[in-house]
């Protein structure tokens, strides 16, 4: 039987266990597990703060490996066949219902209440279906995709590009804007190199810890400032100073803290974009002393301020297709990453947790 990384509920620690192999139905198969990621998701995962996890479950809801057994027919968007061996990467999103008002009015799938997520929201019960295992089950209907690059250069970009894609699409960025991403962490280092391919100029970055902020400047960053050494006002007046007293012309909050949203639009000109990514887990509200002005911090600035969550499979798609780019694939080729066993995923978790790496991927391979 397979063996499993596995969340048992909130709060412990993660357990390896066996998981039968499933019996495939029509038009599914097995993806033999080369990478997959640990993000900050996962961190949310195991301290209980999304809702509706149906503990125990197998996390990792994106991930890289070659289809090992096809039951019936497997297509790609192209309708070309998968065949045994490719290397594929999936949706993690296995169904959206296609049916209810977010789906067919809003065109907003991420939306959909009756949506199904790899790695999240598919607990033990319903088998091997997240990354952090030997193999996946790839149910009939999971949108695969197949990937021309080496497994270490996709999982660079991992979940984390297609959201910051989808960031910078909702940013409708003009050709020389200067834009500022707010955090260094996996999003905001994709967003920073999305932001340079849709045309910025320049792009700057706030960020911490200096390791982020080196890799930040590795992808492309004109420039960077240490949160951690400066002040809200001393920020301030540094993006000031680099975008000739005005803000900049887009901000990208991809952080998680919910003070970092009131900064956003703060740091962004009048008559400025902003789009706020970074929350997409409940961190709470922005605290008393960073008091959002709704005058003064919004409307008197006219601000265009655009939320984001998560991504949809046109976002997972052309990330796909960029990743698989030699040219264009370059910035993240050349990002460090950790490879963590399953038996040390408690490990690659605290990791992340604390900031301590860039990227951590599990390797089911390696034991």
């Amino acid at each position: 039987m397979p063996i499993a990384a596995v969340i048992p509920i909130p709060h412990a620690p993660v357990e390896i266990r066996e998981v039968p192999s499933p019996s495939l139905e029509a038009n599914s198969a097995l993806l033999d597990v080369e990478l997959s990621e640990v993000c900050g998701t996962d961190v949310y995962l195991q301290q209980g703060r999304l809702q509706g996890v149906p503990y125990p479950l197998i996390p990792g809801h994106v991930s890289i490996g070659r289809l090992s057994k096809i039951r019936g027919e497997l297509r790609d968007v192209e309708g070309r066949f998968f065949n045994e061996g490719d290397r594929v990467t999936f949706l993690d999103v296995h169904r959206t219902c296609n049916a209810c008002w977010y789906c067919l009015v809003a065109k907003a799938t991420t939306r959909c209440p009756h949506r199904k997520v790899y790695g999240i929201t598919y607990g033990l019960d319903d088998g091997l279906c997240g990354g952090w295992a030997e193999q996946i089950y790839i149910k009939p209907g999971t949108h695969c995709i197949r990937v021309d690059a080496d497994p270490e250069t996709f999982m660079a970009g991992g979940c984390a590009l297609p959201t910051a894609l989808h960031a910078v699409e909702r940013a409708e960025m003009k050709l020389g804007d200067t834009v500022l991403v707010l955090g260094s962490g996996p999003v905001g280092l994709s967003a920073i190199v999305l932001a340079l391919m849709g045309g910025a100029l320049r792009v700057l970055c706030i960020g911490a810890p200096e390791h982020r902020l080196k890799a930040a400047l590795e992808v492309g960053a004109a420039v960077v400032l240490n949160l951690e050494n400066h002040d809200d006002e001393q920020r301030l007046a540094w993006v000031r100073d680099q975008t000739n007293g005005r803000g900049a012309d887009v901000t990208i909050e991809a952080t998680g803290a919910p003070v970092a949203v009131v900064q956003a639009m703060r740091f962004t000109r009048e008559a400025g974009r902003v789009v706020v990514v970074g929350q997409y887990t409940d961190h709470g509200g922005v605290p008393s002393e960073a008091a959002f002005n709704p005058h003064l911090d919004l409307n008197k600035k006219h601000l265009d301020v655009r939320g984001c969550w998560g991504s949809d499979f046109s976002h997972f798609y052309r990330g796909v297709q960029i990743i698989s780019d030699a040219a264009r694939a370059a910035p993240w080729a050349q990002m460090k990453f950790t490879r963590y066993a399953l038996g040390h995923a408690n490990d690659a978790l605290a990791d992340v947790a604390a900031g301590r790496v860039l990227k951590a991927l599990i390797d089911p391979q390696v034991h």
